[in-house]
């Protein structure tokens, strides 16, 4: 046997084992078909085939996969035209069903994906899409679900990247916004205003009930002194006047009194006459006279009782 004979079957041995011997990674699977059909599904580990008979048709992922969804242009319910993207997140379940259930998945769900997109986001006004994301990504991921069933794979969610209107429709956004915080600014500051007003009114309303208040307890305070000073003027008068009573009553009084009301009555007159520019006499300057013909003639013994009757007056 030659030499190039050895190489040769060498070489087809070696090819040989390449054919029969696989091993298939952790997470894939492989789809084996025997003269054009399906046999088996090799999962991970070291695997034999039948040489020349035996093939590996598809190889599937196992993992999650992201797939993105190509930008493309919505139409609002209000006829408002933005651009959405996003991002599919989807597993296979089911190998054989992913190999021979459609030819594509990824294509194929992508573009469902984009349908339902467009269908979801005109069923809602413009300021509805940005704030209802996670109602839009549930719907989408519902009607992706039910239509894969039969593709061998599973759409766990989906996600919105990014919403952008036009640049008309954003200039007009921008506008609404500005006038939109005016009108808050401008809001604000008129009800700080009238809170502003209210407290100085509520403060004006207390301080003129406290002034009342004060007012009243001041006049009250007045009207409680002057009815004690008038209480204790009265009780002082009665007093006075019982002990002059009680003096009149003793022997002496009366002339006691005579004689005290005809000095109070000069002293007075004497008073009057000092203060007065023009000199005013009495009629009758007899009534002087008798009165000093009454104190002559007034013993000084009389006199001393008349006196200490006084004393006991007063």
């Amino acid at each position: 046997m030659s030499v190039a004979l050895v190489y040769i079957i060498a070489i087809v041995v070696i090819i040989t084992l390449f054919k029969i011997a696989v091993v298939v990674p952790e997470q894939e699977c492989y789809i084996v078909e025997r003269l054009g059909k399906y046999t088996k599904s090799l999962s991970a580990g070291f695997h034999l085939l039948v040489p020349f008979i035996d093939h590996i048709a598809y190889r599937q992922n196992l993992k999650e996969e992201a797939v993105d969804v190509d930008p493309q242009v919505c139409i609002t319910a209000d006829n408002v035209q933005v651009q959405v993207d996003g991002i599919l997140y989807l597993k296979v379940m089911d190998p054989v069903a992913a190999s021979y259930g459609i030819e594509s998945y990824r294509f194929a769900v992508s573009q469902l994906a984009k349908t339902t997109m467009r269908s979801e986001i005109g069923k809602l006004e413009l300021d509805k899409t940005f704030c209802g994301r996670e109602g839009i990504n549930d719907n989408i991921v519902r009607a992706l679900d039910e239509a894969s069933d039969n593709w061998g794979i599973k759409v766990n969610r989906y996600e919105i990247r990014d919403i952008t209107p036009t640049d008309t429709i954003l200039e007009a956004m921008e506008s609404q916004m500005r006038a939109e915080r005016i009108k808050r600014a401008d809001i604000l500051s008129s009800e700080g205003k009238k809170e502003a007003r209210i407290n100085v009114s509520l403060g004006d309303k207390q301080d003129a009930i406290n002034r009342s208040m004060g007012e009243k307890k001041r006049r009250i305070n007045i009207a409680e002194g002057r009815a004690k000073s008038i209480e204790i003027t009265s009780e002082a008068s009665a007093r006075g006047l019982k002990l002059i009573a009680e003096a009149l009553s003793v022997p002496g009084g009366k002339t006691a009194m005579g004689l005290r009301l005809a000095e109070s009555y000069i002293t007075r007159f004497k008073k009057t006459l000092s203060e007065c520019d023009v000199s005013v006499y009495p009629a009758e300057l007899a009534q002087i006279a008798s009165i000093a013909d009454v104190i002559k003639s007034v013993s000084p013994a009389a006199k001393k009782d008349t006196v200490a009757s006084a004393g006991g007056a007063k």
